[in-house]
C-alpha cells in the first residue's frame, strides 16, 4: 500500500467512528459542501479526543504522521503538542502544509470558511485538562470544562453554514454543554475505568455517593438519583436550544434539530434504563432519535 492510500486509510478509519456519536454529525441531506467541512472538523475533534483518550488505532501511524517518534507515540501530551504544531500549520500562510491526513483535509475547509484558530485550540486544551483533572468539585468547573471540550464545536458548526450570532452562539453552547454532560452520563462506568468521574463532588456528596458506589455492576438507589438530577440539568439546557433550531430555516433547521434530538434521546435512553448507567452505556435507538427530532422541530415552531 502507498503511503499516501495508508494515509487515506488512517483517516477513515478515524471518520467512520461518526456512526457511534448520539447525534448526526454530516447527515446526507446537508449540501455537499457542508457536509464536507463539518466532516474535516469531526476528524479534528475525533483525532483530539482519541489521542487524549488514549484510544488511537494500534501501530503508531498518527504519531508517525505527526511526527513524534516511536518512544514518545504513547505520550498523550507530546501527542496533543505535536497536534497543536500541526494546526499552527493549518493556519500558516506556508506552502509547508500540514502532516496528518486529517488536518490536511481541515486545511480548506478552514480557508473557505474563514475559521479561527480558537476553537480548535480549545478542543486541544480540554484534552491536555484531561491529563491533569480527573475530579470536578462543583457543576460550575465542569460546565468550564464543557466550554473547551463541547462548546467549540457548535460554534464551528455556525460558522461554516454561516449563521453565528451572539445569541445563538449562547444557546448553541448550552446545547454543546447538555451533549457532553448526557455523554457523561452514558459513560460513568467507562470514565471510571479511565480514573476520570465527571459527576461534581459535590453534587456526590449531596446524594450520599460514594467514588465506590460507581465500581459495582448495578447502580443503586442514591446513584440512579444522582443520574436522574444530572439528566434532568442536561434536559434544561437541551430546552435552551429549542429558540436556535427556531432561529434558522431549511436543511440547517433539521440538522440543529439533530444535535437537540440526539441529546433528548440520548436522556431517554438514561432514563429508560432506570437511570443505572453502570452496566453498560444506554444508547438511543433510531426510533427514538427520530422522534425527539420531532419533537424538537414541534416544539421550535409552535415557540417561533
Amino acid at each position: 500500500m502507498t503511503r499516501a492510500r495508508q494515509a487515506r486509510t488512517d483517516a477513515i478509519s478515524t471518520l467512520d467512528k461518526a456512526t457511534d456519536e448520539n447525534f448526526p454529525v454530516a447527515p446526507f441531506f446537508l449540501p455537499r459542501a457542508w457536509r464536507d467541512d463539518l466532516m474535516a472538523v469531526y476528524g479534528f475533534a475525533r483525532l483530539v479526543d482519541d489521542i487524549g483518550d488514549g484510544d488511537l488505532a494500534p501501530g503508531g501511524a498518527d504519531a508517525r504522521h505527526l511526527g513524534v517518534g516511536p518512544g514518545s507515540a504513547d505520550d498523550r501530551s507530546a501527542m496533543l503538542d505535536a497536534l497543536e504544531d500541526d494546526l499552527h500549520r493549518v493556519f500558516a500562510d506556508s506552502a509547508d502544509g500540514p502532516r496528518h491526513p486529517l488536518m490536511r483535509a481541515l486545511r480548506p475547509t478552514v480557508r473557505r470558511c474563514a475559521l479561527a484558530p480558537e476553537p480548535f485550540l480549545g478542543l486541544i486544551e480540554a484534552n491536555r485538562q484531561d491529563q491533569k483533572v480527573r475530579r470536578y468539585g462543583t457543576y460550575e468547573e465542569l460546565r468550564a470544562y464543557c466550554e473547551l471540550s463541547a462548546n467549540p464545536v457548535g460554534r464551528l458548526v455556525l460558522q461554516i453554514t454561516g449563521t453565528a450570532s451572539p445569541e445563538r452562539i449562547r444557546r448553541s453552547d448550552a446545547v454543546c454543554t447538555a451533549l457532553q454532560i448526557a455523554e457523561h452520563l452514558q459513560d460513568v462506568a467507562e470514565d471510571l475505568a479511565r480514573d476520570r468521574i465527571y459527576l461534581p463532588a459535590d453534587d456526590m456528596a449531596r446524594f450520599h455517593v460514594a467514588e465506590s458506589d460507581l465500581a459495582v455492576p448495578s447502580a443503586g438507589a442514591s446513584l440512579r438519583a444522582l443520574i436522574a438530577f444530572e439528566a434532568q440539568r442536561a434536559h434544561d439546557l437541551l430546552d435552551e436550544g429549542i429558540p436556535l433550531v427556531g432561529s434558522v430555516r431549511g436543511r440547517l433547521k433539521l440538522l440543529l434539530a439533530g444535535f437537540v434530538g440526539g441529546g433528548r434521546a440520548a436522556l431517554a435512553a438514561v432514563s429508560a434504563a432506570g437511570f443505572d448507567v453502570l452496566p453498560g452505556p444506554p444508547k438511543p435507538t433510531a426510533p427514538s432519535l427520530l422522534r425527539e427530532v420531532g419533537a424538537v422541530l414541534r416544539k421550535a415552531h409552535r415557540e417561533g
